[in-house]
C-alpha cells in the first residue's frame, strides 16, 4: 500500500503547479518590456497563451531562440533553459509547472551578473521581495528584473557569437547556489510527482486483479486564485493555493 495519508482534496494531475501571468510593463535596458530571465534546475515549465501576443526568449545548448507567443500557442522549456517572457501587447499566459512546490522552494535562479551569483547571501537578498504588494515590493521586483537582464544580455550575446562558455558557467553557478536545497526538494518530489506516478501504478495493479475498490474515493474539487497580481519572476501573477500532496492523496489498497 502506498504510504500516503488521506486528507482533503487531491493535488492537480501529475502534481503540477498552475498560475496565470501577465508580463511586467517596465522597459528593460534593451528596450523590451517583460520579465526576469531565469532557469529552473529540475522543473520543466510550459506557457499556454490565453490572450494577446509576445514572445519567450530562451538560451540553451542550441543557442538563442525568440519563440513567438500568440493566443492558443504553447511553448515549454526543460531544466537548464534560460527563459525570458516579453510582452508584445496584452500578453496573458497560463503557466504549467512540473513538480508543484519546487519553484517556490528555490528551484529557480535569476541570471544575475557573475559577481552576485558568487555571493550566496547577496544573491538571496536581491532575489527576495518584501512581503505585500505595495510600492516597495514593486520597486524591488523591478530592480530584480533589471539585474537579471543585466546578467542575461552578455549570455545571449556570447551564444549569438558562438560562445557557450558564459552560459555554461551560469548553469554551474546556479547549481552551486541551490545544492544545499536538494534534500528538501527530494522530499517534495517524493510526496508530489513520484507519489502521483506510484498511485497510477497502484491503480493499474488493482485493476489487473479485478479490484476497483479505490474508485469509491472518487471526488471532484474546485478552487479559485488565492492571490491575484503578485510579483512573480516573469510578471504579475495570479496564484492558486493548491493541495499539499503530502497530506491529500489516498493510498490504493493492495499495492506494495
Amino acid at each position: 500500500m502506498l504510504n500516503v495519508p488521506v486528507h482533503g482534496p487531491a493535488p492537480l494531475p501529475g502534481a503540477v503547479g498552475l498560475s496565470h501571468l501577465s508580463p511586467y510593463p517596465w522597459e528593460a535596458a534593451d528596450g523590451v518590456c517583460g520579465g526576469s530571465p531565469h532557469l529552473h534546475l529540475v522543473c520543466t515549465e510550459a506557457y499556454v497563451v490565453t490572450g494577446g501576443s509576445g514572445a519567450v526568449q530562451t538560451l540553451s545548448p542550441d543557442g538563442y531562440r525568440d519563440i513567438p507567443l500568440t493566443e492558443g500557442s504553447l511553448a515549454w522549456f526543460t531544466p537548464g533553459t534560460v527563459h525570458r517572457m516579453v510582452d508584445g501587447g496584452d500578453l496573458r499566459i497560463t503557466v504549467l509547472m512540473q513538480n508543484n512546490g519546487l519553484p517556490e522552494a528555490g528551484d529557480a535562479v535569476f541570471t544575475f551578473p557573475p559577481a552576485v551569483l558568487a555571493d550566496p547571501e547577496r544573491y538571496a537578498s536581491l532575489a527576495r521581495l518584501p512581503a505585500g504588494g505595495g510600492p516597495e515590493t514593486e520597486r524591488a521586483a523591478r530592480t530584480r528584473r533589471d539585474l537579471a537582464v543585466e546578467g542575461y544580455l552578455p549570455l545571449r550575446e556570447a551564444l549569438l557569437a558562438g560562445d557557450n562558455g558564459p552560459y555554461l558557467a551560469f548553469q554551474r553557478a546556479a547549481a552551486h547556489l541551490v545544492r544545499e536545497r536538494v534534500p528538501r526538494w527530494r522530499e517534495l518530489w517524493r510526496a508530489g510527482a513520484l507519489a502521483a506516478a506510484e498511485r497510477t501504478g497502484a491503480q493499474l495493479d488493482a485493476l489487473e486483479v479485478g479490484s476497483p475498490a479505490y474508485l469509491a474515493r472518487a471526488a471532484s474539487h474546485d478552487t479559485a486564485p488565492s492571490r491575484r497580481g503578485g510579483y512573480g519572476m516573469c510578471g504579475r501573477r495570479d496564484e492558486y493555493e493548491l493541495p499539499d500532496a503530502r497530506r491529500s492523496s489516498p493510498p490504493v489498497p493492495g499495492h506494495r
